[in-house]
């Protein structure tokens, strides 16, 4: 059977992979009456990031009409794809994320309006590395792929996990694109700690499958 195009890159384009994520999460519902892809990027402004299983609940990936399922790597990806945390089988992990932001008392439909507004910012706003927290995803000039800052190194994105092998020494003075919104940001700067692959550990060997 072939891969259904609902894993999430960090440019939040989708695309096909046997490999798997970390997370779920969703946009509102992007398929038709058949269950296909359709074009739309999202029915809603509320992007959430989930756990892959919550009160062992079984839920269709695409009910017409309802939502969509998409995959993320980690949280890292969703973030920089412009998801934020479920309020429902995250909350704690919200309610972190909205302190984290300095937004602790605003209703969420007020922060995913701020959030919606901010990952339709292209170009990519360009900064100095070193002014970026842990859990930003970047690209360097003249390279295509996606980098997550972490642990005071880089690692290029996967869609199996992250590689180290030729991973570049962080020069905190490079100006680079970055991908993770920047209310993203903010939390990541307040303290917000995603969940990481695995593979972005310093002690892990980096070579992830898929890359």
């Amino acid at each position: 059977m072939m891969a259904r195009a609902n894993r999430i890159a960090p440019t939040g384009e989708r695309f096909a992979t046997p490999e798997r994520g970390l997370l779920m999460g969703n946009r509102g519902c992007l398929v038709d009456a058949a269950g296909a892809f359709t074009r739309r990027r999202w029915t809603t402004r509320a992007w959430i990031c989930c756990r892959l299983d919550w009160k062992g609940r079984q839920l269709p990936v695409a009910p017409p009409g309802r939502w969509t399922a998409l995959f993320f790597l980690d949280e890292a990806t969703a973030l920089a794809a412009g998801h934020r945390p479920c309020g429902f089988c995250r909350h704690a992990a919200l309610v972190a994320f909205k302190a984290a932001l300095g937004e602790g008392a605003t209703p969420i439909a007020t922060v995913d309006a701020a959030l919606h507004a901010a990952r339709l910012v292209r170009p990519y706003p360009r900064r100095a590395l070193g002014a970026l927290p842990e859990g930003a995803m970047l690209r360097r000039d003249g390279d295509p792929s996606a980098w997550l800052l972490w642990r005071g190194a880089l690692r290029r994105w996967t869609p199996g996990g992250y590689r180290h092998a030729d991973a570049p020494q962080p020069d905190p003075d490079a100006v680079v694109d970055v991908l993770t919104p920047a209310p993203m940001l903010a939390a990541l700067a307040g303290g917000y700690r995603p969940i990481v692959h695995p593979s972005a550990l310093p002690e892990s060997p980096g070579d992830v499958s898929g890359a």
